[in-house]
């Protein structure tokens, strides 16, 4: 990019001041200017960090070197103090650091330019001490100057046959070597058995040897060739390699910009070698070569800093190998503990470099190939795009097969994409990475699943948050993070309950799973009753159906919405032979995507078993009612049977303690769990907090917690279902009781009916036929056993509510303990088993 005109007339300026003879020279002055730019626009002098003291020092020493007196440092320090405060220069240190190497440089007599000033040694600006004449000669007497003791030892070396190889020769070879290239007499040799590593050889050459001195800088030199070829070849590697990702993209495009600067620096010095051989012989020329041409140490100097961030991206490099994503990230984001301000700031612009591209599937999100091409299925007959399929499921496809085919949304929501906390970068916490994790679930949910028309208008809602992963504006990225989390969940909030009615799902499982609807549940026990008792293999889907739809049509629930009365259905359960209705009845609501990413499979498990067991409970209650109400109406009429009054007294407080019993766990099982887990839900959607995880974790436990009180789930292993068999062991007392009382009212209303005759015969003087007394003595006989039904059905039932009050008692859940509680309010059951002593519970 070239300059502007401003700064290259600006830079004319400046060389033809510097050098005059620049200004009659045009192919001089091009020269410098070329060079000038090459300079300004490579990164040389930008890789330390300004250090204002520092060069204060600097300043201060060389002052009291060239001055006489403190005044002027006391005027530099006055002068600087006023420069730092004021706000219109920016760059005060470079500044600074310009006039201090200008001052420190010595004005050049010389046509030939100095390319690389700073790398001669400051002249001392004090004049040299004058000698003074001795022993009456002139100061114009000059003495002559002998050889030097280096000069003198390089040609007794010559004359031996062992001169040193000159340091033009290896200097070009040096700047081979920092490529990587072999020279004439230093060369780089493949090791065979080591991969990617080279040995450094120096070429036998009869005429020249090399000073050890020179090796030894040679070496170190090698060092940074070694490294850069390291560097490019894994850059070249992973060009034209398939299936790199996006942060080794962006790691290589570092890697690369970096090497294109090693480029140019490397072009500098090889021009300023170039220069230096031009000279024309003189004197004068070598002099100032001496003091400001290329040589082997300078070139030492020059690439110090280069050594350092070779190194960093060699480390990078070798990490680079075996890890990938944001486990690189992470590599390099440990580099940045460290207390050199050079391997922090290459560190920075690194992760600088990496954070600014969007690394999908690198980071800390991992999509799952096999479901990566997988959308949401809807079940056929189930509302699709907000209407229902009019085949009725009549189609060629049998429903069952395409269950087994259809993906649950709640799979494609937690496995399609997967978090992995091993790929997080450090610099970024777990909880924000989840909760950026959730926040792109979200979207791709809405968009993509929802099929959200509003999407545009959400999307531009998060344009606004402009938050971009970067290393240096955390602070500013968890802010965007947290305000678009915010408008992609209430937006996902806003379509499960207002798009697809999510709540009113909700509302109609609690009231036909959970038997909220009671005239619901009580009309469909009734017209189902006499159906259920058949055997199993006896019963048809299409009358459970239609028992259903009456069932519906004569209550309140024909008022619900017809998508939550198309999903209701009646099935049986697989059965086995010898079971009866009662045993594989199941009401069914069926769901579809997307509210099955909420409504799950195995949560709509949990609601089939504990309709299972409210069904179980809603037979008894039913056999309860029916059962007291014969007795209470039969025993003040045609059930007055005096020497059966005492039966009937203990029938009844049986039958009373069992309708406390079930009572009780009734209310138990609608008032305090599932109406107050349901509150609780409802006061965590109406806040709208959190995101789709957060609703499904809510909804899970709104059913775990039902599911686990009513069906008196115990924690501990292997005794998990011992309190549910208690309670179903219970029903089925209490049915059995039921059928002999059953058999004893029989029996009681045929002797109520036999003595009635028998009390009008007798009155008209009718004859009695002796076959009917010998009934009246089979029935008699079959008394007893009835009887002793009765008591025992009774006995067993309050010896296993007595045991179960006991075992709840020592319930870790407080509600079912109070459930206990609620049992024996009046110490009844503990009143018996202090008379009777503690029976074994099972």
């Amino acid at each position: 990019m070239p300059p502007p005109p401003t700064s290259l007339n600006t830079l004319v300026q400046l060389v033809q001041n510097i050098v005059p003879e620049s200004r009659h020279s045009q192919k001089l002055r091009d020269e410098l200017i070329a060079q000038c730019q090459d300079v300004l626009s490579s990164r040389i002098g930008h890789n330390r960090e300004p250090d204002i003291a520092h060069l204060t020092d600097l300043v201060k020493r060389h002052l009291s070197q060239n001055s006489q007196s403190t005044a002027s440092t006391l005027r530099f320090t006055n002068l600087l103090s006023r420069l730092l405060e004021q706000p219109v220069l920016s760059r005060k240190h470079a500044s600074v650091q310009f006039l201090h190497s200008l001052a420190s440089s010595a004005p050049s007599t010389s046509t030939t330019p100095a390319f690389l000033p700073t790398l001669a040694p400051p002249r001392s600006l004090k004049p040299p001490p004058q000698s003074l004449p001795v022993n009456g000669e002139t100061t114009s007497a000059k003495k002559p100057v002998g050889k030097s003791k280096a000069e003198i030892l390089r040609k007794y070396r010559a004359k031996i046959g062992q001169p040193h190889l000159p340091e033009d020769a290896l200097l070009r070879d040096a700047l081979y070597i920092l490529q990587g290239i072999s020279g004439k007499y230093v060369k780089l040799v493949e090791v065979e058995d080591e991969v990617s590593e080279s040995k450094l050889v120096f070429a036998d050459d009869p005429h020249y040897i090399i000073s050890p001195p020179n090796r030894t800088l040679i070496h170190r030199l090698a060092e940074l060739g070694h490294l850069y070829s390291r560097v490019a070849t894994f850059v070249r590697d992973r060009e034209g390699r398939p299936g790199v990702g996006m942060i080794e993209q962006s790691l290589c495009h570092y890697l690369e910009s970096q090497l294109t600067e090693y480029y140019r620096l490397i072009a500098v010095l090889e021009s300023q070698m170039h220069v230096s051989r031009n000279n024309d012989g003189s004197a004068e020329a070598k002099a100032v070569e001496e003091e400001t041409g290329l040589t082997l140490k300078r070139l030492e100097v020059w690439i110090d800093d280069w050594r350092l961030r070779l190194r960093m991206m060699s480390v990078c490099v070798e990490g680079c190998r075996d890890v990938s994503g944001g486990a690189l990230v992470n590599l390099i984001h440990s580099y940045t503990e460290n207390g050199d301000p050079f391997v922090r700031k290459v560190t920075d612009e690194l992760l600088e470099e990496e954070s600014s591209t969007d690394p999908f599937s690198e980071f800390f999100v991992h999509l799952d190939p096999g479901l990566a091409h997988v959308q949401y299925i809807q079940q056929p007959g189930l509302q699709q795009n907000g209407a229902f399929s009019t085949d009725e499921g009549f189609s060629g496809v049998d429903n069952d097969d395409l269950s087994r085919e259809y993906q649950g949304g709640l799979r494609l929501w937690e496995s399609k994409y997967v978090f992995r906390e091993e790929m997080l970068p450090a610099f970024v916490g777990e909880d924000f990475g989840r909760k950026i994790f959730s926040t792109g679930k979200s979207l791709n949910f809405i968009r993509y699943s929802c099929h959200d028309s509003d999407w545009v208008a959400t999307r531009k809602k998060l344009d606004k948050t402009g938050g971009t992963l970067q290393y240096s504006d955390i602070a500013g990225l968890e802010h965007s993070i947290d305000t678009a989390y915010s408008i992609a969940s209430q937006r996902l909030f806003d379509v499960f309950f207002e798009k697809f009615g999510l709540l009113v799902h909700m509302k109609a499982l609690k009231n036909y799973m959970f038997l909220g609807h009671g005239d619901f549940a009580d009309s469909l026990m009734d017209s189902l009753g006499p159906h259920l008792s058949r055997p199993a293999n006896t019963l048809y889907r299409h009358n459970l159906t239609a028992k259903l739809e009456e069932a519906i049509r004569s209550t309140n629930a024909q008022n619900d919405p017809q998508d939550v009365l198309r999903r209701l259905d009646a099935r049986m359960l697989e059965y086995t032979h010898g079971e009866i209705g009662w045993d594989v009845f199941t009401l069914e609501y069926k769901v579809d995507a997307p509210i099955d990413t909420v409504l799950d499979s195995d949560t709509m498990i949990k609601y089939l078993r504990v309709f299972s067991h409210l069904w179980k409970m809603k037979r008894v209650e039913g056999a309860l009612t029916t059962g007291w109400m014969r007795v209470a109406g039969g025993s003040r009429t045609f059930l007055r049977i005096h020497e059966l009054d005492i039966e009937w007294h203990q029938i009844r407080l049986a039958l009373a303690e069992m309708v406390h019993f079930l009572r009780q766990v009734q209310a138990y099982c609608h008032l305090e769990v599932i109406e107050c887990q349901w509150k609780k839900l409802m006061e965590f959607i109406h806040k709208k907090e959190g995101g789709l995880d957060a609703l499904i974790a809510a909804h899970r436990s709104y059913v775990d917690a039902i599911d686990k009180k009513i069906l008196l789930w115990y924690p501990k292993s292997g005794k998990e279902e011992n309190l549910l068999r208690q309670i179903r062991e219970l029903f089925e007392i209490i049915l059995q009781f039921r059928i002999a009382m059953d058999d004893f009212y029989n029996y009681t209303l045929a002797e109520s009916a036999r003595q009635e005759s028998q009390k009008r015969d007798q009155g008209r003087g009718l004859y009695t036929d002796p076959r009917s007394e010998r009934e009246q003595a089979v029935a008699r006989e079959a008394l007893p056993r009835i009887l002793q039904r009765t008591r025992e059905y009774g006995s067993t039932f309050s010896e296993k509510v007595q045991a179960l009050v006991l075992v709840l008692a020592a319930h870790p859940d407080l509600d079912c303990k109070y459930l206990g509680i609620r049992l024996s309010f009046s110490d009844f059951y503990k009143t018996r088993r202090d008379k009777e002593g503690t029976p074994k519970t099972s």
